[in-house]
């Protein structure tokens, strides 16, 4: 993928971006048209793909969000990281947002929109525990974010995953609702099962990435990395989130073509979820001075979530045909089209984005 030019900053958005980013939208629908059609029309597609898994870990899923992940992962400046943990206003506005802020958000929204559904409400939950990992990156990046807040940000961020969220898991689906006198659920859910998810998701394009810059600098220079190497590889990021959408599709087509209603109903609170996340991310990011980079990838990462591991565990917990898992599935179903609606409206923020001094943030756009 390729980043917007740092001149020009009063053009029009869709001008300033790359041919293949500007259609983004158009090949995000197709790839979710073809999934849908090759997972209805194509018999037993589905289970196939299904079946191409390790240890629980669909292999088709996980080549599309590595070959998605690499690209992005191998821009990062690794040498600049500690401007970023030194920077107390975004890791903290982060770890609250996601881990207070952003569970309790979705506990709300699915006892208030699906009281009747039990089910779809206990895959909401889950979805709305499992944090920011893989797509929020792709997102940054086309938002024009700090690559490296992102890349820091979604690991403390895994971290944090992989220590709170069987507690917070029984908290949200046991505790919580035996306070308000409200029907009980369990989680069944490993802290391996949780640092599998985040070791293969980020841990591996990680490594890769740091290495090739580690290695691709030393060799050829960093003028060759950045204007050479990034610009080849960086339409692979694309490529990959395309592949990963055809397959979620395909795997779940016949459920949600089969289901329409309930997956509208499902729909509802994650449309409002991601659009409170995001807007609140921003505002909160302006509030306490972030500059226009920052803020943008405090809200990605806020409103990003890992439906990677939703899906894992509500399919290992309540099986693959129950309603938890369909929530679950239609978590990146619908996150997926909204975020990159959202991608826009964070290019058009860029453009009127000004400091406390009235003046644009020359700084935050270099």
């Amino acid at each position: 993928m390729s980043a917007l030019p740092t001149t020009g900053a009063d053009a029009p958005v869709a001008k300033r971006l790359s041919t293949l980013d500007r259609f983004l939208p158009v090949w995000i629908i197709a790839a979710m048209v073809v999934g849908l059609l090759a997972g209805r029309l194509i018999p037993g597609l589905g289970s196939a793909l299904d079946a191409i898994a390790v240890d629980g870990v669909s292999l088709p899923i996980a080549l599309g969000l590595l070959i998605m992940m690499y690209p992005v992962l191998a821009k990062v400046r690794y040498d600049r990281l500690g401007t970023v943990t030194g920077d107390r206003r975004l890791l903290i506005s982060s770890l609250v947002l996601n881990w207070v802020f952003g569970p309790l958000l979705m506990f709300a929204l699915a006892w208030l929109l699906l009281p009747d559904l039990p089910e779809y409400r206990t895959g909401l939950i889950i979805v709305g525990l499992a944090r920011c990992i893989a797509m929020v990156v792709i997102w940054n990046d086309l938002a024009c974010g700090d690559r490296e807040a992102a890349a820091v940000l979604v690991a403390i961020n895994s971290v944090f995953q992989v220590i709170a969220f069987a507690g917070l898991g029984w908290f949200y689906l046991s505790v919580l609702p035996g306070w308000l006198g409200l029907p009980q659920a369990d989680l069944d859910v490993s802290a391996w099962q949780i640092a599998k998810s985040v070791l293969i998701f980020l841990g591996i394009p990680l490594v890769a990435g740091y290495l090739t810059r580690r290695f691709g600098e030393k060799a050829k220079g960093r003028t060759w990395y950045e204007e050479t190497f990034v610009p080849r590889v960086g339409p692979f990021a694309l490529y990959g989130l395309l592949f990963t959408i055809v397959v979620l599709f395909a795997l779940q087509g016949d459920a949600v073509t089969s289901r329409p209603l309930d997956v509208a109903r499902i729909a509802l609170p994650l449309l409002a979820y991601f659009a409170i996340m995001w807007f609140g991310s921003l505002a909160l990011a302006r509030a306490v001075g972030l500059g226009y980079e920052r803020s943008a990838t405090l809200a990605f990462t806020a409103a990003g979530n890992n439906f990677e591991l939703a899906i894992a565990v509500a399919i290992a917990t309540f099986g693959v045909t129950s309603g938890q898992a369909l929530a679950g599935v239609v978590g990146p179903l619908i996150e997926v089209p909204v975020l990159v609606a959202l991608v826009y409206v964070s290019l058009a923020a860029r453009r009127r984005w000004t400091s406390r001094a009235g003046r644009p943030d020359l700084e935050e756009l270099s």
